[in-house]
């Protein structure tokens, strides 16, 4: 792991001893099915929206509402999450993320309600999840899937997790950054696959890393390019590889508009 991937799971897990003693896992279980009973917060379906829109023809874009990043700072000071998600719905999102983590991302779970509640497409819970308990947690907030990361899981923790989340009936996207953690992303059940195009020492950005590891993934899974999409030939150039699924935070961040901004980059 990265500096700062240690920094953050090391801190994560302190988070998760502080609010299991407010929260018990006991209750945020009762709480996650009860949502699932709720007509209103069951899951909507998250890799079902992003495929509906690549088999329309479309790019299935996955948007950002993220307030803050350990590398940029704050990169919206006008952060409204619910304003943000119904000008991302009303301009072709397929679906949300959400950023969570408080210490490193100034996220909070509340933004993920409220972010939820003003929109009908599917919300992604961008955490680092490494323990069930977020998991349960993710389902109470109204999460619809919820992301593993290979750089931070042995991969029994990967597969106890995804298990975990599919009994709740929560997606999964599972992210890599390299051939090896491809590999051991492979051995999980989900088909949506996302390459993180940022190089976790460095903070590189590059879009080759999604095209070097393109010919490792099997038909079957959807692939999600994460990091770098910036302007429409970086959209273009996906698109030539058969790389349909996008996940755009910052370009979309910084933007008056990020719905607006949304539709330009995808046109």
């Amino acid at each position: 792991m990265s500096d700062i991937l240690d920094k953050i799971i090391a801190t994560k897990k302190l988070e998760i001893a502080a609010d299991s003693q407010k929260i018990s896992l006991g209750n945020q279980r009762e709480l996650a099915e009860e949502n699932n009973r709720d007509s209103l917060l069951k899951p909507r379906g998250f890799i079902n929206a992003v495929n509906h829109k690549i088999q329309l023809g479309k790019a299935g874009v996955i948007t950002e509402i993220k307030k803050a990043s350990p590398s940029k700072g704050i990169l919206r000071e006008h952060f409204l999450p619910a304003e943000i998600a119904q000008s991302y719905e009303k301009n072709g999102a397929a679906c949300l993320s959400v950023l969570t983590d408080r210490d490193y991302f100034q996220g909070a779970n509340a933004y993920l309600k409220t972010a939820r509640a003003a929109c009908h497409i599917p919300v992604l819970r961008k955490d680092f999840t490494i323990d069930p308990y977020q998991i349960y947690e993710a389902r109470a907030i109204g999460a619809d899937a919820i992301l593993l990361i290979v750089a931070c899981l042995e991969l029994n923790q990967m597969k106890e997790l995804e298990a975990c989340a599919q009994e709740l009936g929560l997606d999964v996207l599972v992210e890599v950054h390299n051939a090896p953690e491809l590999e051991e992303a492979l051995e999980l059940k989900t088909s949506l696959l996302g390459i993180n195009n940022r190089n976790l020492k460095t903070f590189e950005v590059t879009l080759q890393t999604t095209l070097s590891l393109l010919s490792m993934a099997p038909p079957e899974k959807t692939l999600v390019t994460e990091s770098g999409i910036m302007t429409r030939a970086d959209v273009q150039l996906m698109r030539d590889h058969h790389i349909d699924a996008f996940l755009v935070g910052e370009a979309f961040m910084r933007a008056p508009d990020p719905g607006v901004a949304l539709r330009e980059l995808f046109l």
